[in-house]
């Protein structure tokens, strides 16, 4: 008869549970669950929770090395979260050897919602411990946060959740302490049935949070992966200029081809292969000719991945007109990143080459007035040395594809002799 009454008072979380079924349905549809292993409840120990490392004993903070981002946890959708914690909770028996009906229900009572607390708690403390500061990120890593979740956004979520496992902590314990002081059989059902009420409140009120982070975690995970130790080459140029196009022929990254700006939503990482070196080739949004303040995210993503990545630029070039950004916007954006970023090795390509007449290409809004030397001959042919480039008909790439590896291999050898140099040192 105990055992039914128990049951029973867990009965009041069916509807709650009903309806965040249904919600899982929905979310599953639009976002299927990461198949992997969710992080679990052992992750941190009770003495964890209970006894905290005193100041003395915590180490520094240590700033990550890129690659954080697929070090995050799987995090388990809010409706999994709190299902298994109520079923678990449910296993929970009385002490044995309590013969007091009244004593041995409010022990169970208690134990029951102490248990029900600390499985919901438990992973959200784990999150929280598993989610690196964004201040200790790689400056790369964080600049990827604020341009693709927002400024902000990550920090918010991450607040949101340690103040649901707060929350949960202290509704927990108190309903836990109020059956433990009942004084009657039917006083701790009473008090059990409104401690799992009042958690199960909490949850459908603030467990969105949970969500929230599971939808950060597969974005930033998502993420291409970096090595410093690497050389990079970077595509850059204005939108469309056909610098996919160049990334699907150099390297093994396969990104989305159309003929629209922005057609690169995020940073598309591939690779080279030569005399059996890999070598890392990013391919950019376009950038436009306007202010830092005026840009996108993506293009500030754009100047993300050039201040902190690359070995070397490609940068496209298109005087054709077909890109939608002029010659003469082009020439401008290309000198300002050139000054901007002149310590680099830089390779310079006009694409589609198959499709330029005799005549320079001039938009109807250009003021010609103010063209110097300079300009007019960027139209004709492009920046000196620049190699003239056409996927269609294959002019200039095998030039294109000896100029990339000399550039790798050379700055490989640069990289490999320093670190020989610095091994001597530190063998000294």
């Amino acid at each position: 008869m105990a055992s039914l009454n128990i049951t029973t008072a867990f009965s009041t979380s069916f509807h709650f549970l009903h309806s965040l079924r249904q919600c899982r349905n929905l979310q599953t549809a639009l976002s299927p669950i990461v198949s992997s292993s969710y992080l679990p409840t052992s992750y941190i120990t009770q003495k964890q929770i209970e006894i905290p490392t005193s100041p003395e004993k915590q180490s520094p903070p240590v700033q990550e090395g890129l690659g954080a981002f697929q070090k995050l946890p799987m995090v388990m959708p809010s409706i999994d979260l709190y299902a298994s914690a109520l079923r678990k909770s449910k296993r929970v028996q009385p002490t044995k050897g309590i013969a007091n009906i009244a004593k041995r229900e409010r022990n169970r009572g208690a134990k029951q919602l102490d248990a029900f607390m600390k499985e919901l708690a438990l992973p959200l403390k784990g999150y929280m411990e598993s989610f690196p500061r964004k201040k200790l990120l790689h400056p790369y890593e964080r600049s990827l946060i604020d341009l693709t979740l927002g400024d902000g956004k990550y920090e918010e979520v991450l607040g949101k959740v340690d103040v649901l496992r707060k929350k949960v902590q202290s509704v927990g314990k108190e309903h836990a302490s109020l059956c433990a002081k009942a004084l009657s059989k039917k006083e701790a059902e009473e008090r059990l049935s409104e401690g799992v009420e009042k958690l199960e409140l909490v949850f459908q009120q603030q467990g969105g949070a949970v969500d929230d982070l599971l939808t950060i975690a597969k974005v930033l995970r998502a993420m291409p992966v970096v090595d410093l130790e690497m050389p990079t080459l970077c595509l850059v140029g204005a939108p469309n200029v056909g610098k996919s196009s160049l990334v699907r022929i150099l390297s093994t990254g396969k990104p989305e081809i159309c003929n629209y700006p922005f057609t690169t939503r995020g940073i598309l990482m591939g690779h080279i292969v030569l005399n059996y070196q890999r070598f890392q080739v990013t391919d950019t949004p376009g950038l436009l000719r306007r202010c830092d303040e005026d840009r996108n995210n993506l293009e500030k993503l754009t100047l993300a991945v050039l201040t902190h990545l690359p070995t070397a630029v490609l940068y496209v070039h298109d005087l054709t007109g077909e890109c939608g950004t002029s010659p003469s916007d082009q020439f401008q954006i290309y000198k300002e990143m050139k000054e901007r970023f002149k310590d680099y090795l830089w390779i310079d390509a006009v694409s589609k080459c198959d499709l330029l007449g005799g005549s320079p290409v001039m938009y109807a809004k250009e003021d010609r007035s103010s063209d110097d030397a300079e300009i007019i001959k960027y139209r004709e042919r492009g920046p000196d040395e620049s190699i003239h480039v056409s996927v269609k008909t294959e002019q200039g790439l095998n030039e294109l594809k000896n100029k990339v590896k000399e550039v790798l291999s050379s700055e490989m050898e640069k990289i490999q002799s320093g670190e020989k140099t610095d091994q001597s040192v530190a063998t000294c």
